[in-house]
C-alpha cells in the first residue's frame, strides 16, 4: 500500500449524534414529557411502546426489559419455569454469533450446541441442524446476524418435527420482513421477531432501532409465556409483594420507551436507506481481495452491519483508517475461543473461525451522504497490499 495523507473529513463508522438529530425535536418533546410527567418506570410510555412494537412486529405480546441479553435470558428462564426445559437441556445456536446469545443459554444452566453458519448467508446452516439434535435438545435459537434473515422454512419444519422451541435473537434485525424484498412497510409480511415461539430484541443505542441507553424487549404470541416473562422481569412478581418466582429486576425506563416510540415511526424508512447504501457498495465494488455480501443471498436484510470479508483484514482496516474511514470488527474472537468458554476451546469450527478472522464492518447507515458512500466504495475498489 502507498502512503496517503487524508485531506477529507473523517467518516464515522456510526455517528449517533447525527442519527438522533434526524428526530431531535420529537425526541426532545418525548423526554420533556416524561421528565415533567413525574412517572419514570412501568408507566404509560412503556405500555404505549409495548402496544406499538407488538403491532409492528406482528405478535400478540411485547414485554419490555432492561436489555437484549436479559430478553433472551428471560425467555429461556420462563420456559424452565413452565417445565418446557430443565438444567442440562440443550439449545442449538449458531457458532458465529455475538456472545450474548450463548450467555443467555449458559446463564440458565442450559447447554449451547454450536452449529456452523452457511458461508454465503453467514447465518446458521439449516442443513446441519438435524445432526446436532439429541434427546436433550429443547430449542433452536436463530440469530439474524448483521441484520440478515436467519429464519428458513426448513428450520421451522425441523423444529415442528422434533417438538423444539424456535427462539429468535432479533438484536440486529429490527423491521426485517420475511419476504424477498425485505420491505414490510405495507404491513402484509411478517417480520423477524414474530417467526418463532419468542424473540429477544436489543435497543442498544447503535441498533437500527436504538434507545439513548440500554433497553430490550421480548415479543411472542404465547400469552402464558409472556405472563411468566413479565413476572420474572419484575422480581418474580405478578402481584405486588407476592413472589411466585425468584426473578430479577429488568425494566425499560420511561425515557427509553418514549424515545423508541418516536424512532419506531421512522424505522422502515431508515432501513430502506441502509439498503440503498448496501446496494451501492455491492454494485460498485469489485476487488478480488475481498468478498462483499452477494445480493442474491442478502435480499432479506436491513444491513445493521455491512460485513466485508478480507484475508488481509487488519491491513484493510489500517488502509481505510489512514484515509479517514472508521470501521469496526464484528467480532474478532469467536465465542468458542473465548476464555470464559474454555470448555469449547478445543472445538474446530473452520467456517466460524474464518469469518471472525476476516470480517470488517464498514459504515452503512441512514446518515451517510452520497459523497461519503461513493468515497468508501472507491477506496475499497482501490485497495491493494
Amino acid at each position: 500500500m502507498t502512503s496517503h495523507i487524508n485531506t477529507s473529513a473523517d467518516i464515522d463508522y456510526l455517528c449517533l449524534q447525527k442519527i438522533n438529530a434526524l428526530h431531535q425535536q420529537e425526541i426532545d418533546e418525548a423526554v420533556q414529557r416524561v421528565l415533567h410527567g413525574g412517572w419514570y418506570l412501568q408507566g404509560q410510555e412503556n405500555r404505549a411502546f409495548e402496544q406499538h412494537y407488538a403491532a409492528y412486529i406482528g405478535t400478540s405480546h411485547c414485554v419490555t426489559c432492561a436489555n437484549g441479553l436479559d430478553a433472551l435470558t428471560l425467555i429461556l428462564r420462563a420456559y424452565m419455569e413452565m417445565g418446557v426445559m430443565k438444567e442440562g437441556d440443550e439449545v442449538i445456536v449458531p457458532a458465529n454469533t455475538y456472545i450474548a446469545s450463548i450467555l443467555a443459554i449458559t446463564d440458565n444452566k442450559l447447554v449451547p450446541v454450536l452449529v456452523e453458519p452457511n458461508a454465503h448467508t453467514l447465518q446458521i446452516d439449516d442443513s446441519l441442524l438435524e445432526r446436532a439434535i439429541t434427546e436433550r435438545t429443547r430449542a433452536v435459537m436463530i440469530v439474524h446476524l448483521y441484520g440478515r434473515m436467519a429464519y428458513t422454512p426448513r428450520i421451522a419444519q425441523i423444529c415442528k418435527r422434533y417438538g423444539l422451541k424456535l427462539i429468535e435473537d432479533n438484536a440486529q434485525a429490527h423491521g426485517l420482513a420475511a419476504d424477498h424484498s425485505g420491505d414490510a412497510a405495507s404491513g402484509c409480511c411478517p417480520r423477524t421477531g414474530s417467526l418463532g415461539d419468542a424473540a429477544g430484541h436489543s435497543f442498544y443505542p447503535g441498533k437500527n432501532l436504538g434507545a439513548l441507553g440500554d433497553a430490550g424487549a421480548v415479543t411472542t404470541s404465547d400469552g402464558p409465556l409472556a405472563g411468566v416473562i413479565r413476572a420474572l422481569a419484575n422480581y418474580g412478581s405478578k402481584q405486588k409483594y407476592v413472589f411466585r418466582y425468584a426473578g430479577r429486576n429488568s425494566r425499560m425506563d420511561e425515557i427509553q420507551a418514549a424515545v423508541l416510540n418516536v424512532k419506531l415511526r421512522y424505522l422502515d424508512q431508515e432501513n430502506e436507506q441502509r439498503r440503498r447504501v448496501a446496494a451501492y457498495y455491492i454494485n460498485n465494488v469489485c476487488n478480488e481481495r475481498m468478498v462483499l455480501p452477494d445480493m442474491e443471498f442478502w435480499k432479506q436484510s436491513v444491513f445493521h452491519i455491512f460485513p466485508v470479508m478480507c484475508s488481509e483484514r487488519d491491513l484493510l482496516q489500517q488502509y481505510l483508517e489512514e484515509r479517514g474511514v472508521h470501521t469496526m470488527i464484528h467480532y474478532p474472537i469467536a465465542p468458542h475461543k473465548q476464555q470464559c468458554y474454555s470448555q469449547f476451546n478445543h472445538l474446530q469450527l473452520p467456517i466460524t473461525e474464518r469469518i471472525h478472522a476476516s470480517e470488517l464492518s464498514i459504515p452503512c447507515n441512514q446518515v451517510l451522504t452520497d459523497a461519503e458512500v461513493e468515497r468508501i466504495a472507491a477506496l475499497l475498489r482501490d485497495f491493494t497490499c
